[in-house]
């Protein structure tokens, strides 16, 4: 396939186009020649049925059958009798198929006359203008021309036509047809039947040849005998009116296909323009790496004004996430480098006086280091997309592990938690969030932390509650971002580096659970984690309660 969208459209359309018009012209040319068919079939039936009503005057005592006057030039014609014997023949045939006659000249066998029928009655011949007014089986000519016979004869003709026309089609132009029904009944003396035989052969008359429709109608003379007249209607006009409409379709067809064409590629281009419009952006945005930039949005509201807004969504979480990138960058690089610039400082005085050197401050920055380097790397494998573990931990457990560990000159806590309060994830993240939780909690209460633990439906809920100045409400939602710290003038070995919370609330969210900060009945801060229960197997009684996981 093309590489472009306009040239793959183009020949698309132009394909179902062209199949459609090929379909749709063969079902026209098919029609036309049926059409037409039927309508030389119609002529045909005719002008056998004209001949015929005329040798049914015949009283058969000439020594030939004298072609009637309805045979006109250019038509042709057999008279024969029963046993396909040729008694005449049109003027100028030469050939002819189709009639299961082939013979064309009147051999001289055929002057014989027939018998007359026992019922007829010696009557003399009439004469041509006598003809219209001679009796046909109780009807005159007159009769069967103009009244109720004639209306019956060329119903039951159309009816013959119709049903060989239908045969006809699975059949027309192969020149052979079956032999006319002997065991039809004959018409009465001076009367014509219905059509016997429809069919298509080929004739040539005056020295030319062409396709015809043929019509096969029984007659008895006044004489008794009963003949067939066969008589045909030229296929010339179908073949040229399909020939012609053929080549004017394949003439139409180039000029249809390449106004398609051009109307499909200018309507593709000008649909797909604000495309190129936000691949152009997207590319100078690559380019200059500005993330500030934004594609332009059609005013339509279709599927490329979709694509242009779904693109600058994208293009605005893109410039967060990069702007939220370096500004941890650098955040961390300032908070790392106070207590390296302090400790080089130390060590560099610990080198010239070593009676000055305060090792406790040392150890202090090194500790400061290490947690904030483990900090660091958390965030890093959480925002890498590092999946918590599925073991079931129990909250309440993990919160008095972690209050026994520490120090008890620290802000004192009280404890409400239950047991088998059991939650299915990461044990050390969760006891990272905990231990977070309660950090933040001892630096700002004044005279004790409450801590409970509790199941609400199919949540586990872990709230830590402080005596404290408070969070605001303004601010309840900004000290979860990184490096966020509300107490700036706090000394920094109090403060932290503000990434406790921001650490908290990740773990929680990858845990399906939630961080909420809001207001105490004491007036402090209130942090609410809610993470979603979990069944898990009691431990062994020879556990020790307290005992940590390995």
């Amino acid at each position: 396939m093309p590489g472009s969208v306009k040239a793959t459209m183009v020949l698309l359309a132009t394909a179902v186009v062209t199949v459609a018009l090929v379909a749709a012209g063969i079902a026209v040319l098919v029609s036309l020649r049926m059409n037409l068919t039927e309508q030389a079939q119609n002529e045909a039936n005719d002008t056998a049925r004209r001949i015929a009503l005329q040798v049914a005057t015949w009283r058969g005592g000439e020594a030939r059958l004298p072609l009637p006057d309805g045979a006109q030039e250019g038509i042709p014609v057999q008279v024969t009798d029963k046993d396909g014997r040729l008694l005449a023949v049109g003027k100028d045939l030469e050939s002819i198929s189709g009639t299961g006659v082939t013979a064309v000249r009147v051999p001289r066998t055929a002057a014989s006359t027939p018998p007359p029928s026992p019922s007829a009655s010696p009557t003399p011949m009439p004469s041509p203008s006598s003809a219209s007014s001679s009796r046909f089986g109780g009807e005159t000519a007159d009769d069967h021309g103009g009244g109720r016979g004639r209306d019956e004869d060329r119903g039951s003709d159309d009816s013959g036509s119709h049903d060989s026309a239908s045969d006809d089609h699975g059949s027309d132009d192969h020149g052979g047809v079956a032999d006319p029904t002997p065991q039809a009944k004959d018409p009465a003396i001076g009367t014509i039947g219905d059509t016997v035989q429809e069919g298509s052969g080929r004739a040539v008359v005056d020295g030319r040849g062409a396709p015809y429709r043929f019509a096969t109608i029984k007659a008895t003379d006044l004489g008794g005998r009963t003949v067939l007249v066969h008589a045909g209607a030229s296929l010339t006009t179908r073949e040229s009116a399909v020939r012609s409409t053929a080549l004017a379709m394949l003439a139409g067809l180039p000029l249809v296909l390449a106004a398609v064409g051009g109307v499909t590629w200018l309507v593709t281009r000008r649909a797909l323009a604000p495309v190129e419009g936000i691949r152009r952006e997207m590319a100078a945005i690559t380019a200059s790496e500005d993330l500030s930039r934004r594609v332009p949005e059609p005013a339509s509201h279709d599927e490329v004004a979709h694509l242009a807004r779904t693109t600058n969504e994208t293009l605005t979480a893109l410039e967060a996430a990069v702007d939220r990138q370096r500004r941890f960058v650098a955040d961390a690089s300032h908070e790392l480098r106070s207590p390296i610039a302090s400790l080089r400082t130390q060590l560099e005085v610990g080198s010239a006086h070593p009676q000055l050197l305060d090792v406790p401050g040392a150890v202090r920055d090194t500790e400061r280091l290490q947690h904030l380097a483990a900090d660091l790397l958390l965030l890093a494998r959480l925002d890498a997309g590092e999946r918590p573990g599925q073991a079931p931990v129990d909250l309440g457990e993990l919160v008095r592990e972690e209050i026994g560990r520490r120090p008890a000159d620290r802000t004192p806590m009280s404890v409400h938690a239950g047991e088998q309060h059991h939650v299915t994830g990461s044990r050390g993240q969760l006891n990272r969030v905990i231990g977070n939780l309660l950090d933040n909690a001892q630096r700002h209460a004044r005279t004790e932390v409450v801590v409970r633990v509790q199941g609400q439906g199919d949540r586990i809920v872990l709230t830590v509650a402080d005596d404290g100045s408070g969070v605001p409400a303004a601010e309840r939602d900004r000290i979860f971002e990184r490096f966020v710290r509300l107490d700036d003038a706090r000394a920094r070995d109090d403060g932290g580096a503000g990434l406790g919370l921001a650490i908290a609330r990740d773990v929680a969210r990858r845990h399906g659970g939630t961080l909420t900060a809001g207001e105490a009945p004491s007036g402090g801060a209130l942090f609410e984690l809610r993470l979603p229960a979990a069944t898990a197997p009691r431990r062994p009684h020879a556990t020790p309660k307290h005992a940590p996981e390995p």
